[in-house]
């Protein structure tokens, strides 16, 4: 009688799956050395003052500008900008004679203005009464 056919298995033979698994752990030592050698790229920092700040001929004094020069400054906005003023003139009714802002951090004190903001727009500040510097220190200054 008819014996049936002897079936051939479906698959990898052994020495096929050796070779896949040498192949595959070549690979796999070959992406570990480039990991271990490729030095790791980290994004330059920004510069503590923008390239141009020095350039920079009219800065604004937070103690006697209008909500619309305010308003001009980045990321300040209309609404900050009047949250400014109104403080100013709520201070200066209180302690008649002193500057409400004699200095970029006193700006932390409006509501919306936080470390990250009073660092993009202190260049283009200008505390006239302070000791502080208009311009960034010279160690930053970048050197042509």
């Amino acid at each position: 009688m008819n014996k049936p056919a002897r079936q051939t298995p479906v698959g990898w033979t052994a020495p096929q799956r050796g070779v896949l698994m040498a192949l595959l752990a070549a690979m796999l030592v070959w992406l570990v050395i480039r990991l271990l050698l490729n030095p790791v790229y980290i994004s330059d920092p920004q510069p503590a003052w923008p390239a141009r700040a020095s350039e920079l001929e009219d800065r604004i004094d937070p103690n006697v500008a209008d909500w619309q020069t305010l308003a001009a400054l980045p990321v300040i906005g209309e609404k900050r900008a009047r949250q400014i003023v109104a403080f100013r003139e709520q201070y200066l009714a209180g302690n008649p004679g002193r500057r409400p802002f004699q200095q970029p951090q006193d700006l932390l004190r409006i509501k919306g203005i936080g470390p990250a903001m009073l660092t993009q727009i202190e260049p283009y500040l200008n505390f006239a009464a302070t000791t502080q510097p208009a311009s960034p220190p010279a160690s930053s200054r970048i050197q042509p």
